[in-house]
C-alpha cells in the first residue's frame, strides 16, 4: 500500500466521520439563532390581512377581486349574501326547517347518486352508520336513524354536510350547493321509508 492511497483513505475516513458527527448533533437544542444562508423566506416583507398599507389609496392591503374575476366556490362574486338556499340559514343566522327546493325524483335521484359517491363509505348506503370504516376501521359514525339525525332541522343537516361535525370532515368544497340538499333530501327519503 502506498502512503498516497493510505492518506486517500484517512481524508475519507475524516470527511465520513465530520458527517457523522453532524448529523449526531442535529436538532440538539441551541442558545444561538439558526444560520439563514438565503434569509428570503424566513424574513420577507408582507402585509397580514385586515393590516393597513400606505401603499394603496384606501389605505387597506386586501384588494377587491378585478371586474370579471370567476369565483371558486358555488357562489357569484355578487351573489355573497346568506341566503337560506347558499348556506341554509335564513336571514338571522338561523337554521332553516326546510329543504328550500321542490323535492322531485330527479332531486331524490341526484341525491342518492351523491350519499352513494360521498356518504355510503362512512353512513352505509342505507344511512345505519355501519359502513365500510366502521366495520373494517371501527370509526364511530352517526345513523341516520339516531333521533339526533331525525329530530334535527334540514338545515342542520345541509350545515354538517357542508362544514362537518366531529369526526366528519366537512364536504362544502367537492359537493355543489344544490347536489348537499338533493343528499338531505335523499337522507328524509331514507328516514321515511324506514319509518313505514
Amino acid at each position: 500500500m502506498t502512503a498516497a492511497c493510505g492518506s486517500k483513505r484517512r481524508a475519507l475516513l475524516l470527511v465520513v466521520l465530520a458527517f457523522a458527527t453532524v448529523g449526531c448533533v442535529r436538532g440538539c437544542p441551541s442558545s444561538r439563532p439558526p444560520i439563514h444562508i438565503v434569509p428570503n423566506m424566513d424574513f420577507q416583507p408582507k402585509y397580514d390581512s385586515q393590516e393597513a398599507s400606505a401603499f394603496f389609496y384606501d389605505g387597506a392591503t386586501m384588494r377587491t377581486p378585478v371586474a370579471g374575476t370567476v369565483p371558486r366556490s358555488d357562489l357569484p362574486l355578487h351573489v355573497r349574501v346568506s341566503t337560506a338556499y347558499n348556506t341554509g340559514k335564513d336571514e338571522n343566522g338561523n337554521l332553516v326547517a326546510a329543504i328550500p327546493l321542490d323535492v322531485d325524483e330527479v332531486l331524490l335521484a341526484r341525491g342518492k347518486e351523491r350519499f352513494g359517491i360521498y356518504c355510503a363509505a362512512c353512513h352505509d348506503s342505507r344511512g345505519t352508520g355501519k359502513g365500510i370504516l366502521f366495520e373494517r376501521g371501527n370509526v364511530p359514525t352517526t345513523s341516520m336513524y339516531d333521533p339526533k339525525v331525525l329530530n334535527a332541522t334540514d338545515g342542520h343537516i345541509f350545515d354538517v354536510v357542508t362544514n362537518g361535525i366531529g369526526l366528519m370532515q366537512g364536504y362544502g368544497y367537492p359537493i355543489p350547493v344544490h347536489d348537499r340538499w338533493a343528499i338531505v333530501a335523499y337522507v328524509r327519503e331514507l328516514q321515511a321509508r324506514q319509518a313505514r
